[in-house]
């Protein structure tokens, strides 16, 4: 096939894709972002770290085993749990604790400092950024975002286009906040492929909210194999969540939410407020935004690059 009949073709793939109207309808300030590792493994290709969970731990083990801060036992035992194992989030947890304290909330941990190891200036490996401009798109006209990413490509590439933000950590005490944001946004999760199996996430979400077939929330998915495609739709809809197709290869991804989020933003109104959306509430000022959450429970951890931990001295 030449270049001509690819170019024809991705032209006629373009002109047929078919969006939600429920969805492409939405104000972009009725839209809470969920941002997973998929977002970041578009923008960096190539990244191994990025392209599954199994490459991210494993990844984070071999980076443990260089810092020397996990004992050689629990290096083997760990790497033994990610070829055995078939829940890697449990895994991934289990890593987590090892290298944090054994006592209460606090915040040292070499579990940082491993992330920090593996995704040191990620942001160099950007190739396919249209992906991250879609978001900052919507989130300028009022969309929420959250992600809980290990990687800060989001937080990184906002700071470039001086649009700094602050991540949040799902811990129990958010629980209110982001249930209340549950009930009142409508969530579009982009890139998430493992997030809904995560033990924290359907504990706050999809077990403990009433009521979630009157909730309208929406999941973009690849669809491999229709079977588990229409399975996953039908199950997801009991949760109040409509699973979408972008289509049936990765490489469809990067176009399919830059021509989403075009679709989204034509719905704003001329006369709507300007949001600035750099944080989870949408406040224009950080110090203002920090308080807020504050004051809702909720804890601000912001990602740092490895510039900003250098200037302090490590993390």
């Amino acid at each position: 096939m030449d270049s001509v009949e690819k170019t024809t073709n991705r032209s006629e793939q373009k002109s047929s894709r078919k969006f939600l109207k429920s969805l492409i309808r939405k104000q972009p300030q009725e839209l809470l972002l969920v941002i997973g590792t998929g977002v970041s493994a578009a923008v960096a290709p190539g990244i191994p770290a990025l392209c599954s969970w199994r490459s991210c731990i494993e990844a984070v083990i071999e980076a443990a085993e260089q810092l020397e801060v996990l004992h050689p036992g629990d290096v083997a035992e760990f790497r033994r749990k990610v070829t055995k194992d078939r829940d890697l989030l449990v895994v991934a947890h289990d890593l987590i604790r090892k290298m944090s304290p054994r006592t209460g909330d606090a915040k040292p941990s070499f579990f940082q400092d491993c992330l920090m190891e593996v995704f040191d200036d990620l942001e160099q490996h950007i190739r396919s950024p249209v992906v991250l401009q879609s978001i900052l798109s919507l989130m300028d006209r009022g969309a929420m975002v959250l992600t809980t990413n290990y990687d800060n490509l989001l937080e990184a590439f906002g700071r470039r286009q001086n649009k700094p933000m602050e991540s949040l950590d799902l811990k129990d005490k958010t629980k209110e906040v982001l249930q209340n944001l549950y009930r009142t946004k409508s969530f579009l999760f982009v890139g998430c492929g493992e997030t809904l199996r995560d033990q924290i996430f359907q504990a706050l979400f999809l077990y403990s909210v009433p009521n979630k077939v009157d909730l309208e929330h929406y999941m973009l998915v690849l669809k491999e194999n229709e079977d588990h495609f229409f399975k996953h739709q039908a199950d997801m809809l009991l949760h109040g969540i409509k699973v979408v197709s972008y289509g049936d290869c990765f490489d469809h991804f990067p176009g399919y939410v830059q021509d989403l989020a075009t679709q989204i933003c034509k719905q704003q109104s001329p006369d709507a407020d300007r949001v600035d959306s750099t944080t989870l509430l949408g406040n224009a000022c950080q110090d203002c935004a920090k308080r807020k959450l504050e004051e809702n429970g909720i804890e601000v951890s912001k990602k740092r690059t490895q510039s900003d931990t250098d200037d302090a001295g490590g993390s």
